[in-house]
């Protein structure tokens, strides 16, 4: 999908110039010409905001305020001249960047999709532990050893899931039972041994460790 780019600023000539690049970059580009008429433009939900500061009506610092509460993407300040204490106000208001007039227009699109790429991370970032040379993505579901992903069925993921994210608790077999079955299971806690005997030797085929210990009388526990 095309990234989606809310240009906002009181010169049409500006406006019109970052238009035909951003859309020949290929951006959704929308655009307002104030501030009042950028409120009414953030419906449409964009990745990144270029935001003039100096606007007849509302000026930028001000339409930053009002739309950051609500808006969680990057805003990058367009501005003639900026001082110190003028950039503290605009990041305090929120704002994520300053690019001074006259830019670069190139330079301003490098700009751009660096923020896109960062917001990007930010927004794959992943629950990962690490135990060793093993690692559990809960966000994948999945679970590899030196980059080999160990192939678990789903039932198996989850009781790797539930014993490594409480790392040394005890737990016995019917509360692992339960908390992945439920208590509306038609199976029995006897299943728990099964599945921990496969987890065991699916790990067992990448690392001599074994993460699952037994502990005799009460139920298994996570060893990382």
């Amino acid at each position: 999908m095309k990234s989606k780019i809310l240009l906002i600023d009181d010169e049409p000539g500006i406006i019109s110039i970052l238009k035909n690049y951003f859309e020949s970059s290929g951006y959704q580009v929308y655009s307002a010409l104030s501030g009042n008429e950028a409120l009414e433009r953030v419906h449409c939900q964009p990745d990144i905001i270029l935001l003039d500061i100096n606007m007849p009506d509302i000026d930028g610092i001000t339409v930053c305020q009002r739309i950051r509460k609500y808006i969680s993407c990057p805003i990058l300040f367009l501005t003639a001249r900026v001082e110190s204490k003028d950039k503290i106000i605009g990041f305090r208001a929120g704002a994520d960047d300053y690019i001074l007039k006259p830019f670069d227009i190139d330079e301003l699109g490098a700009r751009v999709e660096a923020h896109l790429r960062r917001e990007n991370r930010m927004h794959k970032q992943s629950i990962i532990r690490f135990f060793g040379d093993l690692t559990v993505n809960y966000s994948n579901r999945e679970v590899s050893v030196s980059s080999f992903v160990v192939p678990l069925s789903k039932r198996e993921f989850e009781i790797v899931e539930l014993l490594s994210m409480n790392a040394g608790q005890v737990f016995d077999r019917e509360h692992i039972y339960e908390a992945i079955w439920g208590t509306d299971g038609e199976g029995s806690s006897d299943t728990i041994m099964e599945h921990i005997r496969k987890v065991r030797a699916k790990l067992a085929v990448f690392t001599q460790k074994s993460y699952i210990d037994t502990v005799w009388g009460v139920g298994y526990k996570w060893n990382g």
